[in-house]
């Protein structure tokens, strides 16, 4: 055996040395990367159903909102109409309305005065 035979022999068992201690941590991170696709793929599993699910509750959300605005537009015309409806009424009934109450009122004065006139007469009397 030459010197380049003993050199050989011990690159060659350093070599195996070498492979023999990198072998476990790479097993290892083997078994970490077959845990992550596994958590990976479970996430996907149950993202794909809830995005679904969430996809379906959008559209019934959106369908109530449609709702919701006919609802509040049919609102918002009720709200005019009364409105209009109010001013027509006090424009045409208002106005009389006023003028007998405070004919009444005057006439309601007018009495008690009188009233109030012959009660003192007659205490005075």
């Amino acid at each position: 055996m030459s010197v380049g035979d003993v050199a050989g022999l011990i690159a060659a068992l350093a070599f195996v040395v070498l492979v023999a201690l990198l072998a476990r941590p790479i097993l290892k991170l083997g078994q970490v990367l077959d845990e992550a696709r596994a958590a990976i793929k479970g996430v996907s599993d149950s993202t794909v159903p809830l995005i679904a699910e969430v996809t379906t509750t959008v559209g019934q959300a959106n369908e109530q909102m449609e709702k919701i605005d006919t609802i509040t537009t049919n609102a918002a015309q009720i709200t005019t109409n009364a409105s209009a409806l109010t001013a027509l009424f006090a424009a045409t009934l208002g106005s009389p309305v006023v003028r007998v109450a405070a004919f009444t009122y005057g006439v309601r004065q007018a009495v008690n005065g009188r009233r109030a006139g012959r009660r003192a007469a007659r205490q005075g009397a």
